[in-house]
């Protein structure tokens, strides 16, 4: 079996400004991959060529065998390939449960079909396990601008998984929240990674990175210099060169 998703020779120009330059990086199926790299270093934009929010402005994104370069948004999501983002996607003046049947609705009709029916529903069972795995139940009917601004990470992570994701990108999951909510999302990364999800992680939390993935992928100023193992990429010189200079 091949990679999962291959990303060859991707490349982005903002008014001919390269913001990514010949990316190229396998996902195995079962990965945990962390991206790292200096603010401005195209880890977000990446993600953006990857998941259809933007258009690279050449190479390709291969997802389970199928060319899927330039696909839009929606059309990247249903197949399998499920993001959070550096700012928080929720819908605020709704529920928090709504917004779990919300990043659903590419998979089961419309949103307001479902939430008039949203007691019978297989989509709403399976929300409500969701939110009683990221001990979230609690807070089901309360608006979702009323959580805390971890407790909202956890509901972006949670929506992220509505569409039963082959690959789940994280988009500095981490950034912002405390200590405390930090172990709590690292440990649901590990443990879902451990049923099988394929997750690909953002992050600038250098301690944390290099102790939740098993292998590093590192971008400065759009290029790729580095992969490896956190080991490896810890000691390489073109990395610390990257985020401190000589």
């Amino acid at each position: 079996m091949g990679p999962l998703l291959e990303i060859r020779d991707l490349t982005k120009h903002f008014f001919r400004i390269p913001a990514l330059s010949q990316v190229s990086v396998d996902v195995e199926p079962g990965d945990l991959l962390g991206i790292i790299g200096p603010n401005g270093s195209g880890k977000t934009t990446l993600f953006n060529c990857v998941t259809g929010v933007l258009r690279p402005s050449s190479g390709q994104v291969r997802f389970k065998g199928e060319d899927i370069t330039g696909l839009t948004a929606d059309q990247v999501y249903r197949r399998g390939i499920a993001r959070t983002f550096q700012l928080i996607q929720i819908f605020p003046e709704m529920t928090v449960l709504e917004n779990m049947l919300m990043a659903a609705q590419e998979r089961t009709g419309t949103l307001l079909g479902r939430l008039c029916r949203r007691d019978e529903t297989a989509e709403t069972d399976r929300a409500m396990r969701r939110l009683e795995y990221l001990g979230l139940t609690r807070h089901q009917d309360a608006l979702a601008s009323n959580l805390s601004y971890g407790q909202q990470k956890l509901l972006d992570f949670g929506m992220a998984l509505m569409s039963e994701p082959d690959v789940i990108l994280l988009d500095e999951p981490l950034a912002g929240v405390n200590p405390a909510m930090i172990e709590n999302l690292v440990r649901h990364i590990l443990e879902l990674n451990g049923q099988g999800y394929t997750c690909v992680v953002i992050e600038h939390n250098m301690e944390v990175v290099m102790s939740l993935c098993r292998r590093i992928f590192v971008l400065s100023q759009g290029e790729r210099i580095a992969e490896g193992t956190p080991a490896e990429v810890a000691d390489n010189p073109l990395v610390l060169d990257a985020y401190f200079g000589r």
